[in-house]
């Protein structure tokens, strides 16, 4: 079984789009630029480590170079069948699971970004990794330092992170050697995240999550806060705005994602810091990262021999297709929008059903149905359209299925 893990802030670094520049799902950059009205290839080609520092372009640089590499999986062919995320990695988890549209996302991470860099500006704080020592030893090492520090990420074996105000964070530091760990290593990030220090980003966050809605999604998505597979879209506001204050239990959610089944994560965006951990932490699963379009190959490789989402889907859809029922393909790629006339609600498995569904509204040959990006997608059939293969807001590419319909009896 695949499963995509996407990495968090600290992952960034010079540079990191450069392999990408002149791969096709490059153009993911300038969508999310128009998004954003920023211009986020100078983050991702010439910011320097001071400037992808700063928390609101460490997490867009994060998320716009994710989605590339995501973006480009696609292309060939592989979807997951579990997704998770560290920390800032869960907003494009829930992209690729299609339970956040890429719009809302891109929206999301700016929100949050501002929020914490806010947070980080009011109550400075810092980060620092703990190696060698178990996870009760460095709990104990931050109550001990009778300051404001706790432990932020739950790693892996022997690698957990603090995080808290500066002294208190050196003198937990301190105490977790007493108490046998082997090193401390300072983080380069601009604040104390997932701790009490981020409280005020925790208000501002919850205001922009109350106005997106998660779509329900077949791809469960294992969450930072309880290590926990979900997929109802409803749950997905109160998990991450829990996730700002609280530990990202990642060794749990490695072990989540073993447990249901996965065989290969691959970690989709910048570096390989998450594969190492997986490593660690799993030594039976196969861990792979994509550091450029060159390790496209390695992934397709890795991928044969697990039940691709591919089969999986073709299997849940064939079992309510009819013989008269045809698909729709997207003419390129970028954002899906279904025309406003065929309103959808959530349905089985991976579909959107045309509402109402009792009475499907009729489409003639070469009828537009939706939008990708700024292309209509027509119809080449005459018929019904009964519902969507994806979700309205869900990157696409060109050639994948995004619509189904029954067939009028001349087309058939």
């Amino acid at each position: 079984m695949l499963a995509f893990t996407f990495p968090g802030q600290g992952s960034q670094r010079p540079g990191m789009g450069r392999p990408w520049v002149d791969h096709p799902s490059w153009e993911v950059v300038s969508e999310a630029s128009a998004i954003t009205g920023r211009d986020l290839q100078h983050l991702l080609l010439d910011a320097d480590q001071h400037e992808l520092t700063e928390t609101a372009n460490a997490q867009m640089a994060t998320f716009v170079l994710s989605s590339v590499v995501l973006d480009a999986i696609e292309r060939v062919g592989l979807e997951p069948m579990l997704c998770a995320g560290h920390s800032l990695g869960e907003y494009t988890a829930l992209a690729a699971a299609g339970a956040l549209g890429f719009e809302d996302g891109v929206r999301l991470v700016a929100e949050r970004g501002a929020a914490m860099h806010e947070a980080a500006d009011a109550r400075p704080g810092t980060m620092a990794a703990v190696l060698g020592a178990d996870d009760d030893s460095v709990d104990a090492a931050c109550r001990r330092a009778e300051g404001a520090v706790w432990v932020a990420n739950y790693n892996a074996p022997g690698q957990v992170v603090i995080a808290g105000e500066r002294d208190a964070v050196e003198r937990a530091g301190a105490l977790a050697k007493e108490l046998g760990a082997r090193k401390v290593l300072p983080i380069p990030v601009a604040g104390a995240f997932h701790t009490e220090l981020m409280a005020p980003a925790r208000d501002r966050l919850r205001k922009a999550l109350a106005v997106i809605r998660f779509a329900p999604s077949d791809i469960p998505v294992v969450a930072n806060v309880d290590a926990r597979a979900h997929q109802d879209g409803a749950e997905w506001p109160a998990l991450l705005s829990a996730a700002l204050c609280n530990p990202v239990r990642w060794r749990q959610t490695l072990a989540a994602l073993a447990d249901l089944g996965a065989t290969v994560l691959v970690e989709v965006g910048s570096g390989g810091v998450l594969t190492g951990l997986a490593r660690r932490a799993l030594p039976d699963v196969r861990a792979v990262a994509i550091s450029g379009p060159d390790d496209l190959d390695v992934v397709v490789d890795a991928a044969s021999g697990t039940d691709s989402w591919h089969a999986y889907a073709a299997a849940h859809q064939g079992e309510r297709m009819a013989g008269s029922d045809r698909v729709v393909v997207a003419p390129a790629t970028g954002v899906f929008q279904p025309e406003p006339g065929l309103a959808c609600v959530p349905g089985p498995g991976a579909l959107a059903v045309v509402e109402p569904a009792v009475s499907p509204p009729p489409i003639g040959v070469g009828d537009a149905i939706g939008t990708v990006g700024t292309a209509e997608v027509r119809s080449p059939f005459g018929g019904a359209v009964l519902g969507f293969l994806v979700h309205p807001g869900e990157r696409v590419v060109g050639g994948q299925p995004v619509a189904w319909l029954r067939a009028a009896p001349d087309e058939r």
